[in-house]
């Protein structure tokens, strides 16, 4: 018996990086949700991200989400985010 997986090659688009082709289910068992960063952003920005009004629109904020893109805490102040990372075990990617 022939295997025929293997009859033809496999196209891959050398553009698209191969982690951006990964499903939800995938990326969550390389770790993503042990996976974070940090970033800064301003008020109206974070109020149309995360869809809630109330944020002052030229104050500066630093939102910390997950690998998967879930926004996980918010705070006016990086010693904040600090603290609230204090006891957590997430791996912190800077962003680049």
């Amino acid at each position: 018996m022939q295997d025929r997986r293997n009859d033809r090659p496999e196209t891959v688009d050398p553009t698209v990086h191969p982690l951006k082709t990964l499903t939800a289910a995938q990326f969550a068992a390389l770790g993503g949700s042990a996976v974070i960063f940090i970033r800064s952003i301003r008020g109206d920005d974070l109020s149309d991200l995360l869809d809630e009004p109330g944020f002052s629109e030229d104050e500066s904020y630093h939102l910390v989400m997950s690998a998967d893109g879930s926004a996980l805490f918010v705070s006016d102040s990086r010693d904040a985010v600090d603290d609230w990372l204090a006891d957590k075990n997430f791996g912190v990617v800077p962003l680049h």
